[in-house]
């Protein structure tokens, strides 16, 4: 089986956007915050900036080498559209039983009174994220994809209910959009 020379990818660095590449360690700025990630873990790849592009490339890569090329120049591409124009994801609060009462405090996020419990479920939410809450919808905003998906994905672990019946107790806080601002 012959095994390929040579694996690039290139990610156009847009006007208004400044990037910078130090080792493994790539920087984005834009007029919306910076974003810096360690690519460091990964064995096999060179990470070079040319001629307003960061290229990302890997000789006689194995399999994964292949994969790992084409995850950082994702991960590049997703940096410079949170730098420009920011992620946004939607939560909707439903309820059949008792009314959730969500709350934005110093810190994290509060939520009381899923299925009548007493207990306040507490998530934390990131520097660099923000969260609303405006009727039944709860808003979790960001530059930095990963903190802004895992914040609302955390919210909506954290209202899962567990040894009940899925169709009769749908409450709960639920991901229904993701969206580029």
């Amino acid at each position: 089986m012959a095994r390929d020379v040579y694996t690039s990818r290139e990610v156009e660095v847009p006007q208004g956007v400044t990037a910078e590449v130090v080792g493994a360690l790539v920087k984005i700025k834009g007029p919306k915050g910076e974003l810096a990630r360690d690519f460091g873990h990964a064995r096999g790849v060179i990470i070079s900036q040319k001629d307003g592009k960061i290229l990302i490339e890997s000789f006689f890569p194995s399999a994964r080498e292949k994969a790992t090329v084409g995850s950082i120049a994702a991960h590049i591409k997703n940096m410079i559209v949170g730098v420009t124009r920011g992620f946004r994801y939607k939560l909707k609060v439903i309820y059949v039983h008792y009314p959730i009462s969500v709350k934005v405090e110093k810190g994290g996020v509060s939520i009381t009174n899923l299925i009548g419990e007493k207990h306040v479920r507490r998530v934390e939410v990131p520097s660099g994220v923000k969260v609303t809450v405006s009727g039944q919808d709860v808003i979790v905003e960001g530059i930095d994809i990963d903190k802004v998906a895992q914040t609302a994905a955390r919210i909506e672990e954290v209202t899962r209910i567990k040894g009940k019946d899925r169709r009769k107790f749908s409450d709960g806080i639920y991901i229904y959009a993701r969206e580029v601002m």
